[in-house]
């Protein structure tokens, strides 16, 4: 007779380990820790708090919004088709065309100089700039025309700052080009004009369809470019202009920078002008479009920026203007980010509560207790990470989304001049801000994991993520350095706030000191991502390797 050997089966009832209930278990943890949740509602209310008293001590000179007047009679920037901040001010010799048309015109030269501001022969504090007559009392200009000086043919939708066009155009030193509302940019065929190689231009309108073409001769045309302008009205301006942006230096070295802006004025000799389809009349009327977007920029003031003026003789425009038109950038301006200067310290709040959700129970020994709940110990850390991720998550997004509108406000009530913002990109970086702050809050977790320590893991995630950030912002570092600092530690993530755009048809320094970052919003997160990701591989296999 052969006995039968039943194996034992424990009553007690098996641990679930799965990750719903060690997320639930983590959950329950930090909730009863009464500091940690103590915790968690600073980190929640002082970005605000940062935020907000940082744009109540701001004040400036400009307000009302785009294109208001202020109180001191400052202008803002007007606001373009797409809503952004720009820079209207050619000078634009002009006729009205009712349904469609064409313009041809040869430019001949394009020449600009830099106007010093001050008194003095040459100087803008007397009539006209204070230099000989040149068209319509505009001092004459010669030699050095800013890169990005251009002149050519303009349709656009009215007079009034900020209205829909199209141009096409040559540069000073980046070819033809075709430009549409203020960030719309073409390229066309490369060179300069010279007497010897002028440039002839035609722009076409067919309905809301406009078409610039080019050509070396007259004779043999190369297409440019079409864009579409939706809503253009039948009845619209088109002529000649001419725009320069102004003078700008900017060197960054170690220790600290230097800027120097001038305004500068170009002008444009065309000839052979024709006009076809439905224009009105036979009189050109010369005017610089409104305001140039440059705060203090306000005609009869004591602008430094020349009024511009043309003179027609036999059958050659001249024109001459100091007016710019394209994307309006500048550093003195307010973007939507400088409301987050807070999240800096909720920040730092996050990756201590990170690293303490772990190094605390390495501490107490309380991590015996955790694996022995699961053996599955990378089950154990992707829940911390989750709970902590998610909690960091909903605090940065509820204190973000109350300091953006709030200290946008503050700001603008004080006179500051704040760029306007669309709403996805509002919502990217309300959104951005707390996925920064949930990420950090990760990687402590991970690096709390690797390091067992929790002062030193806190010290090392704030130091990877904030230092590189400030060394780059304050001018500590020459440019390119303080560039590759934002493109290869986890600082690259602060990236996501940015809300200001780097046009590279306009010159300007768009380094991390004017409030530019080397990367693109969500490839900079994405670096931040990348670290998280090779710290928690790393946390995990030595979770698993070593010893509770």
């Amino acid at each position: 007779m052969t006995d039968t050997i039943t194996p034992y089966r424990s009553t007690v009832p098996a641990a679930r380990d799965g990750l719903p209930a060690l997320v639930r278990a983590e959950w329950t943890k930090f909730r009863t820790v009464r500091g940690w949740v103590v915790a968690a509602v600073v980190a929640l209310l002082l970005m605000p708090l940062f935020g907000l008293l940082g744009a109540a001590g701001s004040h400036g000179e400009v307000g009302g919004g785009p294109g208001g007047e202020s109180r001191a009679g400052h202008r803002a920037p007007p606001t373009g088709p797409g809503g952004e901040a720009v820079n209207d001010g050619p000078y634009f010799v002009h006729r009205p065309l009712a349904g469609d048309g064409t313009v041809t015109v040869r430019v001949t030269s394009l020449t600009g100089v830099v106007l010093p501001l001050g008194n003095g022969p040459g100087g803008l504090g007397g009539p006209a700039g204070g230099g000989p007559a040149g068209p319509a009392g505009v001092p004459p200009t010669e030699g050095g025309a800013q890169p990005w000086a251009k002149a050519g043919i303009l349709l656009k939708e009215s007079a009034e700052p900020g209205s829909a066009y199209a141009a096409v155009m040559v540069t000073a030193d980046h070819g033809v080009r075709l430009q549409h509302n203020f960030t719309g940019d073409t390229a066309g065929p490369p060179g300069a004009v010279t007497a010897d190689a002028p440039r002839w231009l035609r722009l076409t309108r067919a309905g809301d369809l406009l078409t610039g073409y080019a050509s070396p001769d007259g004779e043999a045309w190369t297409t440019v470019g079409t864009v579409r302008l939706p809503g253009l009205p039948s009845s619209v301006l088109a002529g000649l202009f001419v725009a320069t942006p102004g003078d700008e230096t900017f060197e960054q070295h170690l220790g600290g920078f230097e800027s120097i802006g001038e305004p500068a004025a170009a002008t444009a000799t065309f000839d052979e002008l024709d006009t076809q389809g439905g224009f009105a009349g036979s009189d050109w009327s010369g005017q610089r479009i409104g305001a140039t977007g440059r705060p203090g920029g306000a005609p009869g003031t004591g602008d430094p920026l020349v009024e511009g003026g043309f003179d027609v003789s036999r059958g050659t425009f001249t024109l001459t203007g100091s007016g710019d038109i394209a994307p309006f950038v500048t550093e003195g301006a307010a973007a939507v980010e400088r409301t987050l200067v807070g999240t800096f310290a909720t920040l730092t709040v996050a990756v201590v509560l990170g690293v303490l959700f772990i190094a605390t129970e390495y501490r107490r020994g309380l991590i015996r207790v955790s694996v022995a709940a699961s053996p599955r110990r990378g089950r154990v850390l992707a829940a911390k990470a989750t709970v902590i991720g998610a909690i960091t998550f909903v605090l940065g997004l509820v204190a973000a989304a109350v300091t953006v509108p709030l200290g946008r406000r503050l700001l603008r009530d004080n006179g500051n001049l704040v760029l306007p913002t669309d709403g996805l990109t509002e919502l990217r970086v309300v959104v951005g801000t707390a996925a920064l702050l949930a990420v950090a809050a990760v990687l402590a977790v991970a690096v709390g994991t690797i390091l067992r320590r929790g002062a030193g893991a806190a010290a090392g995630v704030i130091v990877l993520t904030v230092l590189p950030y400030v060394l780059a912002v304050a001018a500590v570092l020459p440019a390119g350095a303080a560039q590759w600092l934002l493109r290869i530690t986890p600082a690259a993530g602060f990236a996501i706030q940015q809300s200001v755009v780097a046009y590279p048809q306009v010159g300007h320094p768009y380094t991390p000191v004017a409030g530019y970052f080397p990367l693109a919003p969500w490839a900079g997160f994405a670096v931040l991502c990348g670290w998280t990701v090779l710290a928690l591989g790393l946390a995990t296999y030595l979770l698993r390797r070593r010893d509770a």
